[in-house]
Formats: C-alpha cells, sequence, structure tokens
C-alpha cells in the first residue's frame, strides 16, 4: 500500500525498542527500519552489524524512514543494548531448551503495551539471518515470542518479523485504537429516490416490450427491485442509473435509419 505523506510531522511517542543481533544484510536492516516506522516505532538498536554502520544499503532500503535510520545505536555486546530495559522479549521460530515462558505475538504486544504504558522500557530481541538467536542470547529476555507459522517453513525474514511484531504492538497501543482514515462511503440515498428509480425501470421496460408474459411480470418486477435494493445505491448512483435508463429509452424510441423498409407484395 502507497500513502507516505511527508506533510504530517511523525511524533516519537514510547514504544519497544527494537534490538538486531549481528545482522548480516543492510537491506534487512533497512526494510526493518521501515517496518517500525510503519507502525509508530523508532527506537533501532544493532548489536555487531557485519558490514559496520553506518550502511548506504541499509539508507536506501529503508525508504525515506530517516527518522528511524538517524536514531540508530550500534552497541558492541547485548548486554549493553539491552541494559536500560526492565521488559525484553527474545523471537524465535525454534524451541529453545529453556524455563521460559512461550508468548504468541497478541499476548506479547498485550504485556508491552501495558508495561510502556506505566512508563518503562521494553525490547523485542531478532536474531541473525541464517540461524537467529543464540541460547545465551535467549536466556537474556523474560520470555520467549513466536509467531503461529508453519512448522515445516517457520523461518521468517527479520524485516518480516519486525513488520508482524510492530504490527501487534500498534494494534495493542492507544495509537492503534483508530485508523488513520475513516469510511469515505457517501450516505444511502433515501428511500425515496430509489422507489422513483424503480417507477422509472418499470415504465421503461413496460413500453419497450419487455414483459412478454404479463402473468410473470409481478415476479420479474419483484425480483427487479430485490436486485436494485441490494446495490444500497447513493443519491448520485440512482441519478446515473436514471440518466442510463433514460437514454436507452430515448435510442429506443428514435426511428433507426439503417432499418430497411418492408417490401410490399407488389412492386409500383
Amino acid at each position: 500500500m502507497a500513502g507516505t505523506d511527508s506533510s504530517i510531522e511523525i511524533t516519537l511517542k514510547p514504544s519497544p525498542a527494537i534490538i538486531l543481533c549481528e545482522p548480516q544484510l543492510g537491506e534487512n536492516i533497512g526494510t526493518a527500519a521501515r517496518a517500525m516506522a510503519n507502525f509508530g516505532l523508532w527506537d533501532l538498536r544493532i548489536v555487531r552489524p557485519r558490514d559496520g554502520w553506518p550502511n548506504e544499503r541499509a539508507v536506501n532500503a529503508a525508504s525515506r524512514a530517516d527518522h528511524v535510520i538517524e536514531r540508530v545505536r550500534v552497541f558492541e555486546t547485548l548486554e549493553e543494548a539491552i541494559a536500560d530495559l526492565t521488559l525484553v522479549y527474545a523471537t524465535t521460530a525454534r524451541s529453545r531448551d529453556l524455563q521460559k515462558d512461550v508468548l504468541g505475538p497478541e499476548e506479547t504486544a498485550t504485556n508491552l503495551a501495558a508495561h510502556i504504558g506505566a512508563g518503562h522500557n521494553a525490547g523485542l530481541l531478532f536474531g541473525r539471518e541464517r540461524w537467529g538467536l543464540l541460547n545465551e542470547e535467549v536466556a537474556l529476555a523474560d520470555a520467549i515470542v513466536t509467531l503461529p507459522v508453519e512448522p515445516a517453513f517457520a523461518s521468517l525474514n527479520i524485516a518480516q518479523a519486525v513488520l508482524l511484531m510492530s504490527y501487534e504492538w500498534r494494534r495493542h497501543s492507544e495509537a492503534g485504537k483508530a485508523l488513520p482514515f475513516g469510511n469515505t462511503m457517501a450516505d444511502v440515498a433515501p428511500r425515496e429516490e430509489l422507489v422513483g428509480l424503480f417507477g422509472h425501470l418499470e415504465t421503461t421496460l413496460d413500453g419497450s416490450g419487455f414483459f412478454t408474459a404479463p402473468d410473470k411480470r409481478p415476479t420479474v418486477i419483484n425480483n427487479l427491485r430485490t436486485m436494485l435494493e441490494r446495490g444500497k445505491f447513493t443519491s448520485q448512483e440512482i441519478r446515473t442509473l436514471r440518466g442510463v435508463i433514460s437514454s436507452i429509452d430515448r435510442r429506443h424510441q428514435r426511428p433507426n435509419p439503417n432499418r430497411q423498409k418492408p417490401q410490399s407484395d407488389k412492386e409500383e
């Protein structure tokens, strides 16, 4: 979906930190930053990125998520990256031989929203592209987060995982209570206008000889009215439909210059 509006000022509200452990590709860092920006997260922390930082590929892949990229912090150890956090969740697609609670994305987001709403700091850990988080890194977290993926194909791209968790966070945070814009549907036309459409159509059909079996006319009329009522047309749509009917009616009444005149039995 396209829809970035540079005229709207970005407000940095309290949100979870996203910690990427030893990411290998700049593109993954950039697309993770973009996913964060989509849902109002901005605190991106990177532990020992393979290709260093800053990374031009990450900047390009972030697609104008500059407010995230400009605030990236790089750490030498995971312990330093999470030092100020009082709630940390580790994301993984693999079962771990650790005494840790395992949460789904919804419960995780609910807990994060409550924790951050109370004025505390929290974060989500994401592992390497090839093998994820190490057990000793998961051990530093309060709990494990996993997604309801297909067990036979459970591995997600980093940016995909960040996107899913950022979405869940947004959905459970105060900012996610409303959509960015409301319903653009116009009001349904008053019943009087719909009844007028019925009458206009039925009169035109009568004049065109549509009802070849008079005894079936009431059934056909009821079916037509039911079909049209389901449309929930606006006033403009009804005016358009009546214009179409009028155009067809005028064409039916207009003599056809190409129509051959019937020949008489005798030539004059």
